[in-house]
């Protein structure tokens, strides 16, 4: 009759999904808009504004990552320069971003990094090798994995 046995489809599925990447560094976005801390906090708010992104890494002249910064950065220097009212043409993101920023490692597993994402309520992780940022990983980019592995076996 052609019946297979429901031990020899798990087998199959098993195999094709053992050939789907899930590691981070495969999801991660390379191609990224960053920042340095003397840019003036006004051009970040125009760049996110203009890129549609809620924020993004901070980095040295050896594309180093030394911080992130994001729209609740941004905000808060707004609302605290009308508190005090001082401009804020003068201010440089190197003040207002958040500079001790916890990474995310390429290789790891891309369910892991959901798991991790629940835990820490942070919206986006960058990637470094060897002291220089490589990648990011967002939310969005988790949520773009789990649509593209929808149907095979998850481990």
């Amino acid at each position: 009759m052609g019946i297979k046995s429901f031990q020899g489809a798990r087998r199959q599925q098993t195999e094709t999904a053992d050939k789907i990447s899930l590691t981070v560094s495969d999801y991660m976005t390379t191609n990224l808009i960053t920042f340095t801390p003397d840019q003036p906090i006004e051009n970040v708010m125009q760049s996110l504004i203009k890129n549609r992104i809620s924020g993004g890494p901070v980095v040295n002249e050896k594309n180093e990552l030394i911080g992130i910064i994001s729209e609740g950065d941004c905000i808060k220097q707004i609302s605290e320069s009308r508190y005090y009212n001082m401009p804020m043409q003068d201010q440089t993101i190197g003040k207002h971003m958040v500079g001790n920023v916890e990474t995310i490692d390429g290789n790891m597993n891309i369910f892991d990094a959901a798991k991790k994402f629940l835990e820490s309520k942070r919206r986006r992780f960058p990637i470094v090798e060897n002291g220089k940022l490589v990648g990011q990983i967002s939310q969005k980019d988790v949520l773009k994995a789990a649509m593209q592995l929808k149907g095979q076996n998850w481990k």
